[in-house]
């Protein structure tokens, strides 16, 4: 006995039975609704860009854990460090490494994956992604695609140090991290003439070349304040003159991560 279609199927197509009950404009209307859902999945995929805690893994807001949690990919600077925050915050979302060695390879093959469809979250290992971090470079090209970027408010380390140093924050210049070898010198004079307060980044086997540098180019009266491991237990603030934090540092060992504040012209 043949199957016969029943229902609203056998109302509107009673005629031609194609599989099942379902005649082929049945079929047409389901593939139609099923390209409307698959273009409303593209849409609602897009670049999060969430920043991350700068040491404290206290230091993340709500909606950046749900944002992770939600993403169908991590995009990770380094996914053995921000596993730790993620399973911290019980976070199981898949995590692949995007950082400045492999950018200009993957590109291409992230923005293809938004396109069809996933909604990816870029990280840092601590703060926020483009800022003197990996990530300039997807959301350029994520832009020139058409594809939606939002970026999460969130901790970034020069802002706090900014603020703790004591120097004037109504009006600053963030330079992030000098030139190793070609340019310094230029960036160090052209820095030094600015009347607004500079904000720098530097490594710790490099801070002490670095205040050197500074108290010969901006000149040893100028006020300063380095400010290392911002939000972790050994935070340490260190105020003076250029002249004085030279003197300060000198014999000291210092660890960690390390912003300089220095007061404008």
């Amino acid at each position: 006995m043949p199957i016969r279609p029943v229902g609203r199927v056998a109302q509107q197509n009673e005629e031609s039975p194609f599989l099942f009950g379902i005649t082929k404009n049945d079929l047409h209307f389901l593939m139609k609704i099923f390209y409307f859902y698959s273009c409303q999945n593209s849409a609602m995929s897009k670049l999060y860009v969430v920043p991350t805690p700068i040491g404290n893994l206290e230091d993340i807001t709500i909606r950046a854990i749900r944002i992770l949690k939600e993403a169908d990919v991590v995009l990770a600077e380094d996914t053995r460090t921000s596993s730790v925050l993620l399973r911290h915050h019980n976070i199981d979302t898949k995590m692949y490494a995007y950082h400045q060695f492999n950018e200009h390879r993957s590109l291409q093959a992230i923005v293809k994956r938004i396109q069809l469809g996933e909604t990816m979250a870029m990280i840092s290992d601590a703060g926020t992604p483009g800022i003197s971090d990996a990530g300039f470079l997807l959301v350029r090209e994520c832009i020139s695609e058409g594809i939606e970027v939002e970026c999460l408010p969130g901790p970034t380390a020069f802002v706090p140090a900014l603020v703790v140093s004591g120097l004037p924050c109504d009006r600053f210049y963030f330079e992030g991290f000098l030139p190793h070898k070609k340019g310094r010198q230029t960036r160090l004079t052209a820095l030094a003439q600015l009347e607004s307060t500079v904000v720098l980044y530097e490594s710790p086997h490099r801070l002490h070349k670095t205040i050197e540098q500074c108290c010969g180019f901006f000149g040893e009266d100028r006020k300063a304040a380095v400010i290392r491991e911002l939000t972790k237990i050994h935070e340490e603030v260190i105020r003076g003159t250029l002249g004085e934090l030279v003197l300060s540092l000198k014999d000291k060992i210092v660890k960690g991560e390390i912003v300089i504040v220095i007061e404008g012209k």
